[in-house]
C-alpha cells in the first residue's frame, strides 16, 4: 500500500516562528534593560541607608553598606548594555565606576600601598539578592514573554 502526505503551510508556518523569535529576542533585550535598571535603582537606595558629613567616622559597621558622605559612589552607579550574548540571550552590567566602589563592596587594603585593611561593606549583592529574591526580575521577563506571545 502506498499513500502521500500533503502538508500545506510550511512556508507560513517557518515565517511565523521567526516572527516569534524575533519578537522574543526584542522582548527579551527590553527585560534585560528593564531588570538592569531596577537593580541600579536597588543599588542606589542601598547607598542611602545611613548618612555622615565628610571628616567625620563612618556610622556604617563592617558588613553593612557603606555611609553616603558626598553621593558619589551613589552617583557612579551605572548600567551598561544590554550586549548579545548570542541565541536571544542577553547581558547588562550594573556596577560602580567611582574606583573606590569595589573595596568597599569586598574590602582589602586602601591607601598607598596597601597599609590600611577596609572591612567589607557590601552593597550591590545585597541589593541584588533582594531584587531576586522579591521576584521583581522574574515577573518583568514573564511579563515582556507575554507580550511577545500577544503581538
Amino acid at each position: 500500500m502506498t499513500g502521500s502526505v500533503q502538508v500545506i503551510g510550511v512556508s507560513e508556518l517557518t515565517g511565523a516562528l521567526s516572527r516569534l523569535t524575533a519578537s522574543f529576542n526584542l522582548a527579551t533585550k527590553s527585560a534585560t534593560a528593564k531588570a538592569a535598571h531596577l537593580t541600579e535603582g536597588a543599588i542606589k537606595e542601598k547607598l542611602t541607608t545611613s548618612s555622615h558629613r565628610p571628616g567625620t567616622p563612618t556610622p556604617s559597621a563592617p558588613g553593612e553598606p557603606p555611609s553616603l558622605v558626598t553621593g558619589t559612589l551613589r552617583r557612579s552607579i551605572k548600567v551598561t548594555g544590554p550586549h548579545p550574548l548570542g541565541m536571544g540571550r542577553w547581558e547588562a552590567q550594573i556596577g560602580p565606576t567611582a574606583v573606590y566602589g569595589r573595596v568597599q563592596e569586598l574590602g582589602g587594603p586602601t591607601g598607598r600601598g596597601g597599609a590600611t585593611e577596609l572591612p567589607a561593606r557590601p552593597y550591590v549583592a545585597p541589593a541584588y539578592e533582594r531584587v531576586i529574591a522579591t521576584g521583581a526580575v522574574s515577573a518583568i521577563y514573564h511579563q515582556a514573554w507575554r507580550a511577545a506571545i500577544a503581538r
